[in-house]
């Protein structure tokens, strides 16, 4: 016996992409971008830089990436570019000069550590100010590049160790201005 076409049952054409797997994998997704968002953020701080401070190493309106770990995971160096909460409403950028227990002297438009001059090809100009400083336990002495236009260590005193957010790492904005932040040229402060 032949079957004829309307004799056979055709199963009904299931939908390809239910309502239900598009919302599932829709919330896939969004949790998988909260998760990376939170990640990169405990990892990776983003900051403008709005002041000279720093000239001519970083300008203002360029974004710098921070590196929050970098402390949590290893020392500071002399010549970071730290980002710090010195006042709790705005965030700082400066130059480690000093490290704990280290003196500080700034004379004749020189800055020398424990007695050893630093080499300081980024900065602005030379500091036309003088003092001398004794870096506390767990704390930093911070310069800004453009020295005689920045208000930092050598007028307010020691960041602590607390304060400090994370290592500057790289500029990523504007692009053509991105790159990477190098370690400063610096002769080695060790006593």
């Amino acid at each position: 016996m032949i079957e004829k076409p309307e004799d056979i049952s055709v199963p009904p054409k299931k939908p390809l992409y239910t309502v239900g797997k598009f919302l599932l994998e829709l919330l896939e997704t969004v949790v998988l971008a909260v998760i990376l968002y939170f990640g990169i953020d405990a990892i990776i701080a983003r900051v403008r830089v709005e002041n000279i401070s720093m000239e001519p190493t970083l300008i203002p309106g360029e974004f710098l990436m921070v590196n929050k770990l970098a402390y949590k995971l290893g020392q500071p160096k002399y010549g970071d570019i730290v980002v710090f909460h010195y006042d709790p409403t705005q965030d700082f950028i400066k130059r480690i000069i000093g490290l704990p227990g280290d003196l500080v002297e700034v004379k004749e438009g020189v800055v020398f550590v424990n007695h050893q001059a630093f080499i300081e090809p980024y900065i602005a100009a030379q500091p036309d100010y003088t003092g001398t400083w004794t870096v506390p336990a767990n704390s930093l002495f911070v310069l800004g590049d453009n020295r005689n236009n920045s208000s930092d260590s050598h007028v307010w005193g020691f960041v602590s160790m607390k304060e400090v957010i994370g290592k500057a790492i790289v500029i990523y904005w504007p692009l053509n201005a991105a790159r990477l932040i190098k370690p400063a040229l610096v002769v080695s402060a060790s006593s």
